[in-house]
């Protein structure tokens, strides 16, 4: 079994939150592995740095989390890198012809739901309630949350 973590859960395992317990409570409990692709990777990296610049949390902090990330990457341990499945933007086209009007979901949101169909993950874990109304839409069970 496969996971698929989107940026809300990975920032929240590798930094400070008020997600943080729970997202590591989750990892010691999961049953699958996380997939990871650049796309997931871009976000998170993105995410991190944007922390910094709110203030939220320093740059030491942002290098050990960014540092542990990749560290947990190359190991393979639990995250498992992916390219990004070729069919994944007409996935997400078709997600957002069927969801926008209703959920007003996100671009980036839709790309990640997409990503996880594409990769026939069996859990999808995200703290973005908004996010997982459209995993869940999309038939993909969801772990972690709101």
């Amino acid at each position: 079994m496969n996971g698929y973590a989107d940026t809300s859960f990975l920032v929240s395992l590798y930094t400070q939150d008020t997600n943080s317990i729970e997202a590591t409570r989750v990892l010691l409990d999961r049953e699958a592995a996380i997939l990871v692709t650049p796309f997931g990777e871009a976000e998170f990296v993105n995410s991190v740095e944007q922390r910094v610049f709110r203030k939220e949390i320093g740059s030491s902090h942002a290098e050990s989390s960014l540092h542990a990330f990749q560290r947990d990457l190359d190991a393979a341990s639990f995250l498992i890198g992916r390219p990004v499945p070729g069919p994944t933007y007409d996935r997400a086209i078709s997600l957002s012809r069927r969801h926008t009007r209703s959920l007003g979901t996100r671009g980036m949101d839709i790309v990640h739901v997409a990503i996880a169909l594409e990769l026939e993950v069996t859990y999808f874990f995200t703290f973005d309630k908004d996010q997982a109304k459209l995993a869940k839409r999309a038939g993909l069970t969801v772990r972690a949350g709101r």
